[in-house]
């Protein structure tokens, strides 16, 4: 039966759902303040990760912390201000990161990671944007034998638990891989599954631009209120109000605040993200997506340009941009890569929304019948969005999900 629905937020997450409810003949609105894919849809390394099956704990040894203390590294940074706000959240992704907590959730991440390229490729069909696609995968590249060894060691868990398929390179082998690359990597693991969209934002976009030709309508406004209205939802937006039967938070960074109005409430915090665009050196050519492995930033061929993307920053969302740890991955990436000028004013920034268990919150809201929940993807955002659809369409529908999905409900907090 159709039934007129409301997706709130038009990144990969909510662009997916959209698409699938659409497929199964629903009258649905995408509502999004900005164009499909222009926040953190837009600013990824872009990558497909069916390999990234663990997610990304808390460390918890004392050498990461020390490293990690005084606030310089290039994979994870600081700020006060978003370690206290989020405080309560940290202290619980701390404590889901224990080895014994860790392992389980490690089967209901990979359940969902197992299902990414598959899910991707229907609507990559769908939307004809195969052009924008390559099936390369992505490299880890290593300076130091023992960082190489522990990884290579942990590789063979991948492939012995969960089929992933990968190539363990050598210098040599590297080097013909990535010849512009500097001497001296002593070896990488190329992770040879993923995918990766050399445009992501592009890639939402002609998803977006699938689910509007089989008759999906997107609303560009912004959202101002959220409340019952009978038995269905009332939106208020910037410039209209809409009503609809259900309605589906996927927010991202934003779905907590939103959610929070209902009466309901998620752990979630936010991991920040920066990139920068580059010219080539002449005479370089950059093959793949390529990962400095030991210190946390990765270069990307993009069609802007050459993408350096920084790790992560604790932060508070609405704290003004930090551009010092991206500078220091600038300089790490100029001596690993001849890297050209910025083509970009200013780096770009955003937001991944985390929850302490690592896993997305997809499912109904309790005692908020037709409000549904997609968000909290962490790192993952990009390669879940369209696996994320397809369950939380079938449970729409009242269909037994093809994964059981009790581990990512709403009120598992």
């Amino acid at each position: 039966m159709s039934r007129e629905i409301l997706v709130l937020g038009a990144g990969m997450v909510g662009v997916s759902v959209a698409w699938h409810l659409q497929q199964r003949g629903h009258q649905v609105t995408l509502v999004d303040r900005r164009e499909p894919g222009r926040e953190a849809s837009f600013g990824n390394a872009g990558l497909i990760q069916r390999e990234a099956v663990f997610p990304y704990g808390f460390p918890r040894d004392l050498a990461t912390l020390l490293r990690v203390l005084p606030n310089r590294e290039t994979d994870i940074r600081y700020q006060i201000s978003g370690m206290l706000k989020a405080a309560g959240p940290l202290f619980s992704y701390w404590r889901h990161s224990a080895p014994a907590r860790y392992q389980q959730i490690v089967p209901s991440y990979a359940a969902l990671i197992s299902r990414s390229l598959e899910s991707h490729a229907e609507m990559i069909q769908a939307a004809g944007a195969e052009q924008l696609i390559r099936k390369t995968g992505y490299i880890d590249a290593f300076r130091t034998a023992k960082a190489f060894e522990t990884e290579s060691r942990r590789a063979e868990r991948y492939i012995r638990e969960f089929g992933i398929e990968l190539q363990i390179l050598d210098g040599d082998a590297l080097s013909r891989l990535e010849p512009d690359m500097a001497p001296g990597m002593v070896g990488a693991i190329h992770w040879t599954q993923p995918w990766g969209a050399v445009s992501p934002g592009g890639l939402v976009a002609a998803y977006a631009d699938a689910f509007k030709a089989s008759g999906g309508q997107f609303v560009q406004s912004e959202l101002k209120s959220l409340s019952r209205q009978g038995q269905g939802w009332q939106a208020q937006l910037a410039d209209q109000t809409l009503e609809a039967e259900q309605v589906v938070l996927a927010m991202g960074p934003w779905s907590a605040r939103w959610l929070a109005t209902q009466g309901s409430s998620a752990p979630l915090f936010i991991k920040r993200g920066y990139h920068m665009h580059y010219s080539a050196g002449e005479g370089a050519t950059l093959n793949n997506w390529l990962i400095d492995a030991e210190k946390g930033y990765l270069l990307a061929p993009m069609q802007a340009g050459i993408r350096l993307t920084s790790g992560a920053e604790l932060a508070r969302y609405d704290s003004p941009p930090c551009y010092k740890q991206l500078e220091a991955a600038e300089a790490l990436a100029r001596k690993f890569f001849p890297l050209g000028e910025r083509l970009n004013a200013k780096p770009w920034m955003g937001g991944r929304p985390c929850m302490p268990d690592m896993k997305p919150v997809i499912g109904p809201v309790p005692k908020q019948a037709g409000l549904w929940a997609a968000f909290g993807h962490g790192h993952q955002g990009f390669t879940l969005g369209p696996v994320t659809g397809k369950l939380l369409s079938q449970m729409m529908d009242g269909e037994m999900p093809e994964v059981d999905m009790t581990p990512y409900r709403v009120d598992r907090f």
